[in-house]
């Protein structure tokens, strides 16, 4: 194996910050350190940063993937000493301070690691074999792209079974990302499908959701998790409560409860665990595959590897397996990160998250938002919802296609963007 050579990088005499990831914590890190005395050399495996809270509409037809990414470069246009690297990270060497990526080794001076998280389907190998996950833009394609198609065979069938199987949909997970997946494709059930498809008139779209725990949003309040399922239930959303999923081939769900659902359309939304490189010490990786980092974001053990968003594990009297795996946690930690690093380490000030609430939309005209001890749900819960998602996607353009869309989807419930642009492979 040939000895791998240094990524060229443009000669600074700043110290160099490496973050590897382009997420929410990395973008919001770089940012914070706009024109600041560092080099920030940005790492991710693909040239955009995608707005993930947003997937599920892609997947359902209600948004072009474009509406929701943005190009990386476009972001950081006007930064000093700032630059970007496409490439895959495949290793940290602490001693001497460099990452190994597919490219050739950088060296760091600091290195942040805002890797994020993927799907963690808990040792279920036949299910991720043969099941959608909903983490990145390419899997939301996947989901709109291999539903359309089965509807399609179900169409082109006059088989019974055929059909029930092509037009059944299994979201796993009753989460934010389930439950809203679910909403979306009960308004394409009632408003899209019967006038697409009327030779299935017969054969209506079963939606169902499956959920571990004993409520939906489990992590909202009980109020709000009452107040979506009865909405799900009016929307004709199977749901599943207390039930796990035990195995699916591809076509038959077997559930912990004892009972079967026929389906060609998994979609997995369960469950989620951290990323990163080879390198990190086994023993500071906590449940959850995230890295214990201490109070300032630091990895235990290492002086100059810092660890922020999904990734990151901070273990507090609050937080004892770590904050939330969300977006606000990802900013927050690398907005703080980025004042602490322009300070001397001695005074760094300890990071201190800020719950400013949760929302979850269950369809057009339908929320649930939690400001502590205060609760809203309906269309004004649905308006905020729109409201602080609108403003934190990238990009003048970006908001204004997302706004137009959802403004004609208010007044049409048209789902335009129902194309198979590329057609899924099934894995197996």
């Amino acid at each position: 194996m040939t000895e791998s050579k240094a990524v060229y990088i443009p000669p600074c005499k700043h110290p160099r910050i490496v973050i590897i990831g382009a997420g929410f914590a990395g973008i919001h890190l770089a940012k914070a350190l706009k024109n600041k005395p560092f080099q920030i050399v940005l790492i991710d495996k693909n040239n955009f940063h995608q707005f993930q809270p947003l997937l599920y509409q892609v997947a359902t037809s209600g948004l072009e993937p474009d509406s929701i990414v943005f190009p990386i470069r476009k972001i950081f246009r006007n930064y000093k000493h700032f630059v970007f690297r496409m490439t895959d990270v495949l290793n940290i060497n602490s001693k001497n301070k460099s990452i190994t990526t597919d490219i050739g080794i950088i060296n760091y001076d600091h290195l942040v690691l805002a890797s994020g998280s993927t799907n963690n389907f808990y040792g279920l190998k036949d299910v991720e074999s043969n099941s959608i996950g909903l983490k990145t833009i390419q899997e939301s394609l996947d989901i709109r792209s291999n539903i359309l198609q089965n509807i399609e065979k179900a169409n082109q069938s006059n088989d019974d079974e055929t059909r029930k199987l092509n037009t059944a949909i299994v979201i796993i997970g009753a989460g934010p990302a389930g439950v809203e997946t679910a909403g979306a494709f009960a308004e394409f059930k009632k408003f899209i499908y019967p006038k697409d498809y009327p030779e299935l008139r017969n054969f209506p779209l079963q939606i169902h959701v499956v959920e571990a725990g004993k409520r939906v949003l489990s992590a909202m309040s009980d109020k709000s998790s009452k107040d979506s399922l009865k909405d799900l239930q009016k929307m004709q959303v199977n749901v599943h409560l207390d039930t796990a999923i035990k195995s699916y081939d591809g076509k038959t769900v077997q559930l912990s409860s004892g009972e079967t659902i026929l389906s060609s359309n998994l979609i997995w939304t369960a469950g989620v665990k951290g990323q990163f490189p080879d390198g990190i010490d086994s023993e500071i990786i906590t449940p959850g595959n995230r890295i214990e980092v201490d109070l300032f974001n630091k990895v235990k053990g290492h002086d100059s590897i810092f660890a922020i968003g999904d990734v990151a594990a901070m273990q507090t009297e609050d937080y004892p397996r770590g904050h939330p795996m969300v977006a606000p946690t990802a900013i927050q930690q690398g907005q703080h990160l980025a004042k602490n690093l322009q300070l001397e380490e001695g005074n760094w000030k300890p990071f201190n998250y800020l719950d400013k609430g949760s929302l979850a939309t269950i369809g057009k005209r339908k929320a649930v938002a939690d400001f502590g001890k205060l609760h809203f749900r309906g269309k004004f819960a649905w308006f905020i919802w729109s409201t602080v998602h609108l403003i934190s996607i990238s990009g003048f353009k970006n908001k204004l296609r997302v706004g137009l869309n959802w403004v004609n989807n208010y007044v049409s419930y048209d789902k335009g963007n129902r194309l198979i642009i590329r057609k899924y492979k099934p894995k197996s």
